[in-house]
């Protein structure tokens, strides 16, 4: 979650809201990690998420990333979600809770939903603290 952290810091320096997420492999090796990036490229699915995702895939030479980890300091949105299920990532590992948009357990529960075909085993609440304050502080500096 630190280096997820240090991402999700460095994307608030750029004016990106500071959410950030990497990809460990099954071993535990940092394939790949993202903060948000939706300013920095004009683009809305630049979400922390979806770019370690794509760098993760990218760097493995496939996108299924069975048996890998993504950490991320905020709850996933639906699109998202829907990414790491698509992708077939093992593990979630989040930091704070999204009330407003999170779809992991706030809204919705897309990644554990028995309808689709794969779901990914969730660990919530890692470091919960330092991500909210990251985010409060990032949103009181900017209204």
């Amino acid at each position: 979650m630190r280096a997820a952290l240090t991402v999700a810091e460095e994307a608030a320096g750029r004016g990106d809201v500071p959410v950030g997420a990497v990809v460990l492999s099954a071993t535990g090796e940092l394939l790949a990690a993202a903060g948000n990036e939706r300013e920095l490229t004009c683009d809305p699915t630049a979400h922390a998420e979806v770019v370690a995702l794509r760098r993760a895939a990218e760097r493995l030479g496939t996108w299924r990333l069975d048996g890998c980890t993504l950490v991320v300091t905020l709850e996933p949105c639906t699109m998202c979600a829907g990414a790491l299920v698509q992708a077939r990532v093992g593990r979630l590992v989040l930091g704070a809770w999204d009330p407003k948009a999170g779809a992991v357990a706030s809204l919705w529960d897309v990644v554990r939903d028995p309808r689709l075909n794969h779901r990914v085993e969730v660990v919530s609440g890692v470091a919960a603290d330092d991500c909210s304050r990251l985010l409060q502080e990032f949103f009181a500096n900017h209204r």
